[in-house]
Parts: structure tokens; C-alpha cells; sequence
């Protein structure tokens, strides 16, 4: 037996200011899907997911609240618990930022590491910052004198900061991005970061920033050898990859999974990962990652989703009148990784009756009532391999072809019963029609297995109503 592939992917790890929302749910069911899939392949899997906490928009929203910021924190996390159990989200492990024993000595590692290089400095610094992005812009980026993505006014700050020489890698980020070695998907995001590079170049980023006395001790990672300042959010949360894994502590773990296979993102942070995080991993002298996988934005009848507009969708009310599976259906086959989606209640609720009651879920019922009532016994068909178009699609990241394929099985199983219609010839040719039953059946355990990444549950109720040789009970109930 061939030894399992070690297979590493990660969500970004979300702040834990407000509560998730669609494009967070998103982000993390393309990457459990994804996981789910290299598990049934045979993989070893590990999946990551977490919490950014050193930061001050965590903190502004705490004062907000009227809450400690770390008491803010837990209740925050507990949401994210929430969501991800709906959604059935396998995640190996879920880190938080604030975690002093796991992430913090890592953090300090690499850091020392860009340090040994020569790549870190200290020097007077004074621009425009924005706390959405926690991020430092410039005022090409704004848009009537605000963030775009925020619509906010940012701060403008002074202060002595550690930098980083992130243009000393420049060259080197954009050979191993040019030559795949660091793959971005899709092209789109990979033409649009190399553009970038060539247009506007990387420059020396501020790597830190001067401790705060409103943040409470706990929060903030140290410099090392300064515990004036502490390291910048992002320069600590990107290490996550890799301090999750024991780097510089017990690396067990590092040294199976690391470099990760993908790296799961939104394209609002692709500078973040795609130039500040390789050109740290090129410092320390760690390997890249093997590819960044970057998505859309989820839009709602066409517009960003917001309370003016109140075209916001809670994912945990989808979930809690479609139920999970249906979630991640919809997120699965009507977003598209590459490109913006969109999402109202109306397409919804459309699809789901359309695909998943009056499809899938009917199909099951009238191919397993036909076999509970003219099948002697269930069966366990011995597991297949899949087919080239179905593994073609996840292991390139387009997880809605793969699942268009299922459903064109799924279509092509309904046209069968209606031109054999077994239910008739049962009463003239009952061998015959016995067996077109039991085909049926094996089809139906065979979509099964392929909708085992996208639907969990669903999958192992249809396996195990055909190997019981019972009908499915409830598995999608019609929404009037």
C-alpha cells in the first residue's frame, strides 16, 4: 500500500471583530471542501483555520462593546465555533493569534530569522493607516480621501517602527511567481500581482508598531528585544502558516506538511500573501508555498452587501431554516472560485427546491423506494476510482465543475427511471426490472461518494440507505 501524501491547507485566519459573515463561510467551505477531497483520495490532510486577535480593530470593538478585549475575544471565537459546526467544517486545528505558547514563540523565530538576514531595521515613519485593512496606504489608494474597501477616512500616523526589507526580494518573488513555483490561481490574480511588482514595485514595509497602553497585556506580540513595540499584525498573522506547525518549537509537524499546498484567500489580501509572506519565507530561508488559491467577493442582487442597503444574509440563518448541506451546495456549485458571485434569499431558495428537494433529494427517495420494495437486500459496491472530469475540477480548484458533473449524473439517473420505468415493467419483466433497480442503486451510491467533499451528510445518509436497502428519510424537504 502506498504511503498517504501529506496535503497542508489554510483558511486566512478572520478577525474576530464581528461576527462572520458569507464571504468568511465562503472562504472556509472552498477550503473544507478541497481538504475533504484529498481525504477521500487518500491524503494525509491537515487543515488550518483560526483567529487574528492583535488587532486594533478587535480592540476599538471591544471598547465598543464595553467588554475587556479579551473576554470581547472569547465570545467572538465562540461564533466562529458556531458557524463552522453548521457548516460541518473539518478543520485540524484552529489557532488564535493570542495563543502564547503555541503561535507567539514561532512568531519570534521568524522574526529573529529576518533579523540574522539583515532584514530588519528601525527608522521614523509617518503615513496614512487603515484600521479595516490594519494596514498602511497611500493616497493613491483612496478614493475621495477614503479606503474604498472601507469607506472610511484613515488615521494618519507618525511613530518609529522595525521595517522589513521586503524590496530587497522583489526579483526573487517575481521569478517564482512567474515560473509557477509559487502558483497563483487563477491567472487573473497571478497577472494582476506581477503587474503590481513590475508597475509599482515592493517597498520596505513597517514591520512593527509602538505598543499601545489601552491594549491589555496578552495582545500584541513582543519584538524581540523590544518590548516597546509590537510586531505588526500582519507580519505576525502570516507567520500563523507555520508557527500552527511547531515552527521553532516542536516541529513534528513542520516538517511533514510544510511548504502548505494552498493557501485559501480572498483577493483583498492577495498583496499580503502574494509579496509580504514570500519575501519573509525568502529571508528566514523557509520554502514557499506551493499555490494561492484566490477567490471572489460575494455580492447580493448585485451590490456589495451592507446595512444601508440591508442586503445583508447571515449565514446562520441560511443554515438555520436550509440547513447546512444546502449552505454549502450553493457555495459549492453558484460561486465560482475565480470570479465574483452573487446571492439573494429569492436564488436561493430557488435553486435549493429546484436542485436539492426536487432533485437530488427526490431521486433518492423514488430510486430507494423502488429498491426497499423490489430489492431482496442492500449492497456496499466496492469504491472506484472517479472519474478524469470530476478529479480534473478539484484538483484544479474548481470545485463547481466538479459538482456540475455530480449533477449531471444525478440528471442523467432521472432520465433512466423515466424511460425504463421500472415501476411498470415490474409487473411484465420482473427480472429485468429488478435489475435496472439494482443499477440504479449503484449509481446512486456512486454519486454518493462524489458529493462526500461538498455535502458530508448527505452523502453517507445515501450510502447507508442503499446499503440498508431503505429509503432516505428527510434529506431535502420542499420550502414554499
Amino acid at each position: 500500500m502506498s504511503e498517504k501524501k501529506p496535503f497542508y491547507i489554510t483558511t486566512p485566519i478572520f478577525y474576530p471583530n464581528a461576527k462572520l459573515h458569507l464571504g468568511h463561510a465562503y472562504t472556509t467551505t472552498l477550503s473544507d471542501i478541497i481538504a475533504r477531497y484529498h481525504r477521500l483520495v487518500g491524503d494525509h490532510v491537515y487543515f488550518l483555520t483560526g483567529s487574528d486577535e492583535n488587532t486594533q480593530k478587535m480592540v476599538d470593538s471591544a471598547v465598543k462593546e464595553g467588554k475587556e478585549p479579551l473576554v470581547f475575544l472569547d465570545g467572538i471565537v465562540e461564533n466562529f465555533a458556531s458557524l463552522y459546526k453548521g457548516l460541518d467544517i473539518s478543520y485540524d486545528q484552529f489557532i488564535r493569534t493570542t495563543d502564547q505558547k503555541k503561535h507567539w514563540p514561532g512568531a519570534q523565530a521568524l522574526w529573529q530569522k529576518l533579523v540574522a538576514a539583515g532584514d530588519i531595521y528601525k527608522k521614523a515613519y509617518e503615513g496614512l493607516y487603515c484600521v479595516g485593512h490594519e494596514a498602511f496606504i497611500t493616497e493613491k489608494d483612496l478614493v475621495d480621501g477614503k479606503c474604498p474597501d472601507h469607506g472610511t477616512v484613515p488615521e494618519f500616523i507618525k511613530e518609529e517602527n522595525y521595517f522589513f526589507r521586503l524590496s530587497k526580494y522583489a526579483p526573487q518573488i517575481q521569478e517564482k511567481i512567474e515560473t509557477d513555483e509559487f502558483r497563483i490561481v487563477p491567472e487573473s490574480r497571478k497577472h494582476e500581482i506581477l503587474s503590481f511588482i513590475q508597475n509599482e514595485g515592493l517597498e520596505d514595509v513597517s514591520f512593527s508598531r509602538p505598543r499601545k497602553a489601552a491594549w491589555p497585556q496578552g495582545l500584541g506580540i513582543p519584538v524581540p528585544g523590544d518590548d516597546s513595540q509590537v510586531m505588526y499584525v500582519w507580519c505576525d498573522a502570516l507567520a500563523n502558516y507555520v508557527t500552527a506547525l511547531g515552527y521553532g518549537q516542536d516541529e513534528v509537524l513542520y516538517k511533514e506538511f510544510w511548504p502548505a499546498n494552498v493557501h485559501v484567500i480572498g483577493k483583498d489580501i492577495l498583496r499580503f500573501h502574494a509579496a509580504i509572506w514570500p519575501g519573509m519565507l525568502l529571508s528566514a530561508g523557509v520554502p514557499l508555498p506551493k499555490s494561492l488559491l484566490v477567490h471572489g467577493f460575494i455580492t447580493s442582487g448585485g451590490k456589495k452587501m451592507s446595512k444601508t442597503l440591508g442586503n445583508i444574509i447571515d449565514p446562520e440563518e441560511l443554515i438555520e431554516e436550509y440547513g447546512g448541506e444546502a449552505v454549502r451546495y450553493f457555495l459549492a456549485r453558484h460561486i465560482t472560485p475565480f470570479e465574483d458571485g452573487d446571492i439573494t434569499r429569492e436564488s436561493f431558495k430557488e435553486i435549493y427546491n429546484a436542485n436539492l428537494a426536487n432533485g437530488l433529494g427526490n431521486l433518492s427517495a423514488r430510486i430507494m423506494t423502488l429498491a426497499e420494495k423490489h430489492l431482496d437486500v442492500g449492497t456496499r459496491p466496492e469504491p472506484a476510482g472517479f472519474e478524469e472530469e470530476y478529479t480534473h475540477a478539484l484538483e484544479s480548484f474548481e470545485v463547481h465543475k466538479a459538482l456540475d458533473f455530480v449533477f449531471t449524473k444525478v440528471q442523467a439517473l432521472d432520465r433512466t427511471i423515466t424511460e425504463t420505468e421500472p415501476f411498470k415493467l415490474i409487473k411484465t419483466e420482473p427480472e429485468q426490472a429488478k435489475k435496472i433497480i439494482f443499477d440504479l442503486t449503484q449509481e446512486l451510491y456512486s454519486i454518493a461518494r462524489m458529493l462526500n467533499p461538498f455535502m458530508p451528510e448527505t452523502s453517507e445518509k445515501i450510502k447507508a440507505a442503499v446499503v440498508a436497502n431503505k429509503k432516505p428519510e428527510n434529506l431535502f424537504a420542499r420550502k414554499d
